[in-house]
């Protein structure tokens, strides 16, 4: 074992015990009273830790942080993305409070993803006592409405990656510990159909039946579908007329898109965009929502992750790579063609799920990594 692995080990109980504290502060998105209050508390952890910490107002979610350690010193910083609202409304810490069993810190919020932001205080600070603290910028910027599509901070998550050498997600290993290395890019739209109405008894030929029209267009999309390439194209919701009666004269669909490749992500939204109605005198409307590119598991990743490896192996810890459906801020970090590694913080399971989970002992071993990369991680010439 190596002298850093060890010294990470001695210090379980403190990671455990900084997480509980965090896990206590309950931040659902969409309560910016309570995600501000955590936000406090977190930009005094990262000052205690030397930083100079700004942070960035926002009306409708928690406010932003973004900290900076040796701003001054050459070369584009190693950026640290997190997010700091979680999927649980307050209350749920009182239904199910935090609980150490098996090895593992139950709690909400605990592995999505306090668990992250607690690997990154903690490698900072074994950096700043083992006098460590290497002369090369270290950012960390910490969002408040990730898990509900970062509208509030994408255009700084942007801005914030174009700027940096390496993104590192603070977003949770697979449950079998796992870096993500790859990730699906999402896009979701909606669907209307306008059609006529006409009494369904007494005239159904003087109406435009747009259920009929969107069967139509739900065939067409199915038909998108390369699953077998990582392609999914998904009818989540359809509904149409409002009384049994009528023919009906609107209908809509939400729809679900999934890739892995960006050019599959654009094959798939100029389909749905030339969507054209098969029934006279039908009308069709497309509104497109979230938007995230692929993480690509391509050459640049590749070479990004095996740094990565080459760097956990020197210090005693094995690493391994899996990836997601599932989409994070690194799909748009790594979409400005910044070097970006995800799934960086410990090892969870049950996210978003009553038996949401750290495993307690991968806690050390990602802090271990982490000052381990800060210190030792080249950039792109």
């Amino acid at each position: 074992m190596s002298d850093l692995l060890a010294y990470c080990q001695d210090r379980t109980d403190e990671m455990v015990d900084l997480l509980r504290a965090c896990a206590e502060y309950e931040t659902f998105t969409a309560d910016k009273p309570a995600v501000d209050q955590f936000v406090s508390f977190l930009a005094g952890q990262l000052r205690d830790r030397g930083a100079v910490v700004e942070r960035i107002p926002r009306r409708e979610v928690g406010d932003l942080l973004l900290a900076k350690w040796n701003a001054g010193a050459p070369g584009r910083p190693i950026t640290y993305v997190g997010h700091m609202d979680t999927v649980w409304p307050a209350g749920t810490l009182a239904e199910r409070p935090l609980r150490v069993e098996g090895g593992r810190l139950y709690g909400p919020g605990v592995a999505d993803m306090k668990g992250g932001i607690v690997v990154m205080l903690s490698a900072i600070r074994a950096l700043q006592e083992r006098g460590e603290m290497p002369d090369r910028p270290i950012w960390a910027l910490l969002t408040s409405d990730e898990e509900t599509g970062s509208a509030h901070s994408r255009e700084l998550i942007l801005k914030v990656a174009r700027q940096s050498g390496l993104c590192v997600i603070i977003e949770p290993a697979t449950a079998e510990g796992a870096v993500k290395t790859w990730r699906k890019g999402a896009a979701d739209c909606r669907l209307l159909v306008t059609g006529r109405a006409s009494h369904a008894g007494a005239a159904p030929e003087a109406g435009i039946n747009a259920v009929v029209e969107l069967a139509h267009q739900i065939l067409k999309l199915n038909a998108l579908n390369d699953l077998r390439n990582g392609t999914s194209v998904t009818v989540t919701m359809a509904r149409g007329g409002y009384t049994n009666n009528v023919v009906p004269e609107s209908a809509e669909a939400y729809i679900d898109m999934r890739f892995l490749k960006r050019a599959e992500a654009e094959r798939v939204q100029e389909a749905v965009t030339a969507l054209y109605p098969l029934l006279p005198g039908a009308q069709l409307e497309i509104i497109f929502g979230d938007n995230r590119p692929p993480l690509e598991r391509d050459e640049r990743m590749r070479a990004t992750y095996a740094q990565l490896v080459r760097i956990a192996d020197g210090i005693g810890v094995t690493l391994r790579e899996d990836g997601t459906g599932g989409v994070s801020d690194g799909n748009l970090t790594a979409s400005v063609g910044t070097p970006t590694l995800d799934g960086m913080g410990p090892t969870g399971e049950g996210l978003h799920a009553v038996d949401e989970n750290v495993l307690i002992s991968s806690l050390p071993e990602r802090m271990a990594v982490h000052v381990a990369l800060i210190q030792q991680w080249v950039m792109e010439s």
